[in-house]
């Protein structure tokens, strides 16, 4: 049986990929900040090894004690999906709140990065194991507002890059998974808890949801051991690359 620890499992992406690896039998270690979520999933599947893990990722003592202290069951771990992340705010960065910005470097950046670090060495030792990150295409197209969200993103996918050339002589593989318009909690959190603004983001849309991503991380982990499924980068068709700005003076 195989082990699958996944931050930010209490919504959104981290959810349903839970959901989808505890229907294939993987032991499931979901982290997440609210316990009562975390609970709620764990009753879906009681025949499933389940470790629930209250924690938020910006905590690096909190991160470091939670790996050491792995039930023996559950320290082996396959696949590490880092997942844990969010936006805050659409204004400009000359308008922007550094709080919001600290909260996505801590969170998005720092978080992933903690957690890698703290569960790479034994991956290195079994000589096998996959890290899965989750990016944006944010990190590769600029838009608008997207500052510091787009920035933790870029330097989601440039880690995962060096990552794969650090761990080239072993047989652990890295994949940066690089979601388009999606409708889970996250617009609601960028925006602060705004549900009608929100909700207008994906009015005559379908974009992608927690289902979609959680597919793909389940065929990118099921690749053959010596395929590494390197970057998905996955919009929905309604999405598109967006046209470079100009400003024309009058």
């Amino acid at each position: 049986m195989k082990t699958i620890l996944i931050t930010g499992a209490t919504s959104g992406f981290g959810r349903a990929c839970a959901r989808r690896f505890a229907r294939e039998g993987w032991r499931i270690i979901a982290c997440g900040r609210r316990a009562e979520r975390l609970q709620s999933l764990a009753d879906e599947f009681p025949d499933t090894p389940f470790h629930q893990v209250v924690m938020d990722v910006r905590e690096r003592a909190a991160v470091e004690s939670m790996v050491a202290g792995l039930p023996e069951d559950f320290q082996d771990i396959d696949v590490l999906l880092n997942n844990a992340g969010l936006a805050l705010g659409v204004t400009p960065a000359q308008q922007a709140d550094l709080d919001d910005w600290e909260t996505m470097v801590d969170t998005n950046i720092k978080g992933l990065i903690t957690l890698t670090r703290a569960i790479l060495p034994a991956m290195v030792v079994r000589n096998r194991g996959h890290i899965v990150n989750m990016g944006s295409v944010a990190g590769t197209y600029p838009y608008p507002g997207g500052n510091v969200y787009g920035a933790s993103k870029a330097f989601v996918k440039q880690f995962s890059n060096n990552l794969l050339t650090d761990l080239v002589a072993t047989g652990i593989r890295v994949t940066n998974i690089e979601p388009g318009l999606s409708e889970t909690e996250f617009s609601i959190i960028r925006l602060h808890g705004n549900r009608d603004k929100a909700e207008e983001i994906y009015q005559g849309t379908e974009p992608i949801t927690g289902d979609d991503i959680a597919e793909i991380v389940h065929w990118v982990t099921a690749a053959p051991p010596h395929i590494n499924i390197n970057t998905v980068e996955v919009m929905p068709v309604c999405q598109s690359c967006a046209p470079f700005l100009i400003h024309r003076s009058e």
